[in-house]
């Protein structure tokens, strides 16, 4: 967060998950309802999901800048977007979409357009962007925003994944191993040379192997930090070799020092909206 942003006022702030029942694999979704006026101006920690947001208002009362680059309206982030930010008035209503990069590929297409910047959704989606924003506004309730969300996301997804099984499975361990896999055991699983995965993985996903690593395993100190640990815990718990390994990848990844990831705005309420992603239990809403 920039000297002279403002962090929001989360107490004011309704969060709204989807029913168990209704969620899709690979994809994650919160609403958020604002109730506090006033400007807001939130850097995002970048997480190893590409991120659709969908602004309820008609008004794009949010700006979003990434690498010199500014959006109103909804939006898709890629993977590893830099110093991304939020800015402008607070209240409003906004669908937020983590989408796994396997995911992300049914959804939006096997590219690597997207890594490292942003698009408006209707560069992405064309006339079903607009019809998916209609139909969201108008509906009446969360349950009915996530049940259309999941609707128009699981037709895409029940199409042929252009991501080949192995890059899947790779992705998969990558993940559940909290990016503490060597890049040539995968290989070795997959049965594919280093070479061959390496490039069959950027091309399909947008990030290299090692790379997508080093995210998910700092997302993962990042949770830990938000969730109290101490920079040299978070390190230790995360797989780095030294507290001053984590420092590099922090600046790497967010331009912010340990300490100030732990005050991430936008980790602060990641514990209701994204359960599954914290580091600590789930805080009822």
């Amino acid at each position: 967060m920039t000297p002279n942003g403002a962090t929001p006022d989360w107490a004011r702030v309704d969060i709204a998950v989807p029913r168990p029942a209704g969620r899709l694999p690979g994809v994650t979704m919160a609403g958020f309802g604002a109730r506090a006026s006033g400007l807001v101006d939130i850097a995002m920690v970048p997480h190893p999901c590409v991120t659709v947001l969908v602004d309820l208002g008609e008004g794009g009362g949010l700006a979003y800048h990434a690498r010199g680059r500014s959006e109103r309206g909804s939006i898709v982030v890629g993977l590893l977007p830099g110093e991304f930010r939020v800015a402008g008035r607070g209240e409003g209503e906004y669908l937020q979409l983590r989408l796994e990069p396997v995911a992300a590929a049914a959804v939006f297409g096997a590219s690597t357009e997207l890594s490292g910047t942003m698009a408006p959704l209707e560069d992405l989606w064309g006339r079903d962007a607009r019809r998916a924003e209609d139909g969201l506004r108008a509906a009446t309730s969360w349950d009915e925003r996530f049940a259309i969300a999941a609707e128009l996301l699981g037709r895409r997804l029940e199409a042929r994944s252009p991501v080949d099984p192995e890059v899947a499975h790779t992705w998969r361990r990558t993940s559940t191993s909290r990016g503490r896999v060597r890049v040539d055991d995968l290989a070795g699983e997959v049965g594919w040379s280093r070479k061959r995965l390496w490039s069959r993985f950027r091309s399909q996903l947008g990030i290299t192997p090692k790379r997508a690593a080093r995210l998910v395993r700092f997302d993962r100190a990042a949770h830990l930090l938000a969730a109290g640990h101490t920079p040299a815990s978070a390190a230790s718990e995360s797989g780095y070799v030294d507290q001053s390994h984590l420092n590099r990848e922090a600046r790497t990844f967010t331009g912010l020092t340990p300490s100030a990831v732990a005050a991430a705005p936008w980790l602060a309420i990641d514990d209701i909206a994204w359960p599954a992603s914290s580091a600590r239990p789930p805080t009822p809403a």
